[in-house]
C-alpha cells in the first residue's frame, strides 16, 4: 500500500473510530470553525501532496525567491527586528524627551506620530487646526520645530520611521535639513516615510491633494532618494490602515500589494528603471489575534509580492523582489475595558509579527483605547517585544512554523483569495481606478460591519467587552495633552515668522510654484529649498493646494 493511500485509510479508521465516538459524547461548541476572518479551518490538517520541485516552488529557502520562509538567510539569529515605538504628542520638547527615554529602555529605531493639521497640511494657527494641535502626535510647523524633535539625538545612528503621507516630502525635507545641520549627509540617513496616499483615499482620509498629483510627489521621493538618499525606504505601502477600518487578512494583504502595484507602474512610467528604486519599497502591515492567520498572512504576502516583481515588472535584482515589511499591533483590538487584557492580545501579536518574519515592530501600549500612552505602558509594550526577542526561544529557528500542515494550508489560501482580488482589480483598470468606484471602501465596509454583528450578537467573544465583564473599573492613570498647547505652538510659529528672511520665503515659495505648474519637475529639491528658510508646512501645502487642488472624497455606502 503506498504511503498516500495508507495516511488516507489512517485517516478514515480515526474517523470512524475515534473522533465521531468522542462527537456523540462531547459534541463541539460550533457547527463551523473560521480563523478571525473567517476563514474556514478543518479540525485536523493532513500533509499536502506536493513533489521536491512544488516545495521549492512554493516556500524554497529563506533569503532566496520566493522569499516565503523569510527575505534573510539567516532571519533572528543574525540580528532581532527593529523595535520601534510609535511616538509623539504635543510639543517637539515633549516628544524629544519621550524619544530619549525610548532609546534608553532599548529601543532600537524610532517611530514618529504627528497630529493631524502636520497629517494634512495645515499650520498650528490655522483656524482649522482648533482642537487637534499636538493630540495624536507632534505638532510639527518649520524645520524649528524639527531641530528641537531631535535635539541631542544623532540621525547618523538611529533609524527614524515617519507616518506621513500628503505633505511626506516635506517631512522628509525637514528630517534632511536637520541631518544637515547635524553635519550628517544625506546618503548617511536611515528610515522610512510612509508615504502611501492610495490608503488615505481607501480607509485612513489624511490626503490633501488628488491622486494624479499625488502620485507625482510620490515617484519625485522615488527618483531623488535613489539619487541622494539611497539608505532611505522612499514609501511604506501600508495595510494597517486597511485593517484598522475593518478589512480582512486577505482585504489587507490584496488592497496594499494592489497599491504597491500602482506604485510601481507611476515610477515606470516617469522613466525610473524598477530596479533603481525597488528595492527600497517596504511595506507596514497590521497583527491582529489569530496567531496563526496572521503568521501565515505574512508568509503569503512575500510570496505573492516576489511573484509580482519577477514576472509582472521583470525585475532583475533580488532585492527588488523583497518584500520587507514593518508590523504593528492591532489598535482596533484593544478595549478601554479592563486595559490590562490589552498586554495579552499585544503579546499574542507579536508572536504572531515575529513567527511572520517582520524586518521591524511596534507594539501598542495598553491603554491606548483611553488616550495616548503613559511612559509606563509604553515601556511594558517594548519590553513585549524584548521578552519575545531574548526569552521565548521561537527567533532561534528561521520561519518555525513551516511545514505546520495548519500553517502550509491557511498560507495556501490567504494567497488564493488575495490573487483572486488582485485579478478582479486588474479588471477594473487598476487600483485607482477601483477606489475612483468604491470597490475597496465597499469590502471592506462589509467586512466591517459582519465583524461588528459578531460582537454585538455575542458571536464572537471580546474579553471583557461582550463576555467576562466587570462592573465598576477605575481608568488608571490617563496621558492628557496641554489644552493651551495651540496658544504655545502659534507663538512659537509668530517668532519663527519674525525672524526668518520673510523674501527669501516668498522667492523659495515662487520657485516651488513655478516647479509644481510643469509637470517634468521634480519638486523635492524645491520643496527642500522652502524647508531651509523656514516657510511652515501650512505654506508649503498651500502653495501646492493652489496649483494642484484638494481631494474631496465621494461618499461610498
Amino acid at each position: 500500500m503506498s504511503d498516500k493511500n495508507l495516511l488516507r485509510k489512517k485517516y478514515q479508521e480515526w474517523k470512524n473510530l475515534i473522533l465521531n465516538k468522542s462527537l456523540e459524547k462531547n459534541p463541539e461548541i460550533k457547527n463551523d470553525f473560521t480563523t478571525g476572518s473567517w476563514l474556514p479551518v478543518e479540525r485536523v490538517c493532513l500533509p499536502e501532496e506536493m513533489t521536491e520541485e512544488d516545495y521549492i516552488r512554493k516556500s524554497g529557502f529563506p533569503g532566496e525567491y520566493p522569499y516565503t520562509r523569510g527575505v534573510q538567510p539567516t532571519m533572528y539569529r543574525g540580528r532581532f527586528w527593529t523595535m520601534r515605538q510609535y511616538a509623539g504628542f504635543g510639543t517637539a520638547e515633549e516628544s524629544n524627551k519621550r524619544y530619549k527615554y525610548l532609546l534608553n529602555q532599548g529601543q532600537t529605531g524610532l517611530s514618529v506620530a504627528f497630529d493631524l493639521p502636520t497629517q494634512i497640511g495645515y499650520d498650528s494657527d490655522d483656524p482649522i487646526s482648533e482642537g487637534e494641535v499636538g493630540k495624536v502626535g507632534v505638532a510639527i510647523d518649520t524645520l524649528k520645530d524639527m531641530e528641537i524633535l531631535f535635539k541631542g539625538i544623532p540621525l547618523d545612528k538611529v533609524s527614524t520611521s515617519m507616518t506621513i503621507n500628503a505633505p511626506a516630502s516635506i517631512l522628509l525635507a525637514f528630517y534632511i535639513a536637520v541631518g544637515e545641520k547635524q553635519g550628517v549627509s544625506k546618503d548617511k540617513l536611515r528610515g522610512t516615510i510612509q508615504n502611501d496616499i492610495l490608503k488615505e483615499y481607501i480607509a485612513r482620509g489624511t490626503y490633501i491633494f488628488p491622486p494624479k498629483p499625488s502620485i507625482r510627489l510620490i515617484t519625485n521621493i522615488f527618483e531623488y532618494c535613489s539619487a541622494e538618499v539611497p539608505k532611505w525606504n522612499s514609501i511604506s505601502i501600508s495595510g494597517y490602515h486597511i485593517r484598522e477600518a475593518g478589512s480582512t487578512a486577505v482585504q489587507e494583504i490584496a488592497f496594499t500589494i494592489a497599491d504597491g502595484i500602482e506604485y510601481v507602474k507611476a515610477a515606470l512610467k516617469a522613466g525610473l528603471d524598477v530596479d533603481s528604486f525597488a528595492g527600497r519599497l517596504s511595506f507596514f502591515f497590521n497583527a491582529h489575534n489569530d496567531l496563526f492567520e496572521e503568521a501565515a498572512k505574512f508568509r503569503a504576502a512575500r510570496r505573492i509580492w516576489a511573484k509580482i516583481m519577477k514576472e509582472k515588472f521583470q525585475a532583475k535584482n533580488q532585492k527588488s523582489m523583497m518584500l520587507r515589511f514593518h508590523t504593528q499591533t492591532g489598535g482596533s483590538t484593544l478595549s478601554a475595558q479592563q486595559p490590562d487584557n490589552n498586554i495579552v492580545r499585544v503579546a499574542i501579536q507579536t508572536l504572531a509579527a515575529v513567527l511572520g518574519g517582520t524586518q521591524s515592530l511596534h507594539t501598542n501600549s495598553r491603554d491606548e483605547a483611553l488616550g495616548l500612552p503613559t511612559e509606563d505602558a509604553v515601556r511594558i509594550a517594548l519590553r513585549t517585544q524584548q521578552i519575545v526577542a531574548h526569552e521565548s526561544g521561537v527567533t532561534n529557528s528561521v520561519d518555525p512554523l513551516a511545514g505546520s500542515y495548519y500553517v502550509e494550508s491557511l498560507t495556501d489560501k490567504i494567497e488564493e483569495g488575495v490573487w483572486k482580488y488582485l485579478d478582479k482589480i486588474e479588471q477594473m483598470g487598476g487600483m485607482i481606478q477601483a477606489i475612483e468606484t468604491g470597490f475597496p471602501q465597499k469590502e471592506i465596509q462589509a467586512a466591517a460591519y459582519k465583524y461588528q454583528r459578531e460582537i454585538e450578537s455575542g458571536d464572537r467573544v471580546v474579553v471583557g467587552v461582550n463576555k467576562f465583564m466587570i462592573d465598576k473599573e477605575t481608568p488608571k492613570d490617563i496621558l492628557k495633552v496641554d489644552p493651551e498647547l495651540k496658544k504655545i505652538q502659534t507663538k512659537k510659529l509668530e517668532k519663527v515668522k519674525r525672524n526668518r528672511n520673510n523674501n527669501l520665503v516668498k522667492q523659495k515659495l515662487q520657485a516651488l510654484k513655478n516647479g509644481a505648474e510643469q509637470a517634468d519637475v521634480n519638486l523635492m529639491p524645491l520643496i527642500l529649498d522652502a524647508v531651509k528658510t523656514y516657510a511652515s508646512i501650512g505654506e508649503i501645502c498651500n502653495v501646492l493646494r493652489e496649483e494642484f487642488g484638494e481631494y474631496r472624497e465621494s461618499i461610498v455606502l
